[in-house]
């Protein structure tokens, strides 16, 4: 069973780092798409929108597509999905209509959310309780793997020489061939899924006095606080990496920051999502010595303390303070997702379904901050983040508790 468990993890890693990379290309769609249509920074942002909003329209009926027909064709589906929106680049680009780009985006999350929503408890699930967030904290290390290299194919393939043509049409361009070939390879990982099983896991049964108290009366995943309470932590957290994502590379071509063209300035992206790598490969080690909740206050602290930073300084300070964000955030989705549905039991599917809608924050933030930044100052719209460190660290400090019975029975 270990050796099966163990083949269905290194599996269920690729999916990490396809949706992984799929999501950071957003980080060179957008100063490509701002380039083409010459958006404003709020405008720009709804590249952000049309992606996470998938995950609160469509989290839900994934959870109840997959209730009907598994995980592993679950997994079939979510990859063709992706495959489907990768190769409506190519009819974006020909019509040159950022709508049709948005409704692209769209699709392709759709694809993410269905993945999402079937991988990450699935991991929970695929061992020992008590390395949940260990576990989790790997995956989640080989999906910022992706997002290190995301980057490096964007600048190049993307953003390289963009600033030299002359015509939309050859800008349109940049973004064929490159959307092809990942929805060529999606397409591919779906073949190799259908073909593949993967082992049959379930939430264990209650079976401790506390864990059936726990369950008492219980009809709904929102009834228990640990899970509502890291929904909200979810919608803050996925809401401000993908802010740091959004405005690095804008942010960097700034003349008082760093006066970098958008294709030199998207080569610190990786920076960004390495420090995300590390520190969720080196979680997955710290956290059998040290309490998720405790590692995710200290690192909301982190976060909160660089982007004071970010704010307040100016150059080489400001532009290492926001890529060390980076480390900071890396436990975060981890941490939060492993102890909101702790104790769920069978409501451990709709407990998964209900974290993922809370994705949406990445759809929200986002263009608040882009809002912000077009009247206040990009610099300043960076403030817009503490509010979720706050939250975040009110979660790792107490807001993870389960109700005060069962935490007196335990």
């Amino acid at each position: 069973m270990i050796k099966k468990n163990n083949t269905a993890f290194g599996l269920l890693v690729s999916l990490f780092f396809m949706w992984g990379f799929l999501t950071e290309l957003d980080g060179a769609l957008i100063p490509y798409l701002k380039d083409v249509f010459t958006l404003s920074d709020f405008a720009a942002t709804l590249v952000q929108f049309a992606f996470f909003i998938a995950f609160v329209t469509m989290s839900m009926p994934s959870a109840w597509l997959l209730n009907k027909i598994g995980y592993s064709k679950g997994v079939v589906v979510g990859l063709a999905i992706m495959g489907l929106g990768s190769f409506l680049f190519f009819p974006a680009s020909k019509a040159l209509s950022y709508p049709v780009f948005l409704s692209a985006i769209f699709v392709l999350a759709i694809g993410v959310t269905v993945l999402q929503v079937a991988a990450n408890p699935y991991v929970t699930l695929l061992g020992e309780p008590a390395k949940a967030s260990s576990r989790l904290n790997l995956a989640q290390g080989i999906n910022s793997l992706a997002k290190v290299l995301a980057p490096f194919f964007g600048s190049y393939f993307i953003l390289r020489g963009l600033e030299q043509l002359t015509s939309d049409e050859e800008k349109a361009q940049a973004v064929q061939l490159p959307y092809i070939i990942l929805g060529s390879i999606l397409l591919l990982l779906a073949i190799v899924f259908w073909f593949i099983k993967l082992p049959d896991v379930a939430p264990e049964k209650e079976n401790t006095e506390s864990d059936t108290n726990s369950m008492a009366g219980k009809t709904s995943a929102w009834q228990f606080p640990q899970l509502s309470r890291g929904a909200v932590a979810i919608f803050f957290y996925v809401g401000v990496e993908v802010a740091v994502g959004t405005f690095l590379v804008l942010f960097l071509t700034q003349q008082d920051i760093a006066g970098l063209s958008k294709e030199d300035a998207a080569l610190y992206l990786p920076f960004y999502w390495g420090g995300l790598m590390v520190g969720r490969l080196g979680g997955s080690y710290i956290l059998n010595y040290i309490k998720p909740n405790v590692l995710l206050a200290v690192f909301a602290v982190g976060a909160a303390i660089c982007i004071i930073l970010v704010v307040l300084g100016t150059g080489e300070m400001a532009m290492w303070a926001l890529i060390a964000t980076g480390l900071f955030h890396s436990i975060m989705w981890s941490n939060i997702f492993a102890l909101s549905i702790d104790g769920l039991g069978k409501f451990t599917s709709q407990g998964s379904g209900i974290l993922v809608a809370a994705i949406v924050g990445g759809a929200l933030i986002p263009p608040l901050q882009g809002l912000i930044s077009d009247n206040f100052g990009r610099q300043n719209s960076f403030l817009v983040l503490l509010i979720g460190y706050v939250y975040i660290f009110y979660y790792g400090w107490k807001g993870y508790q389960h109700s005060k019975s069962v935490k007196n029975k335990t």
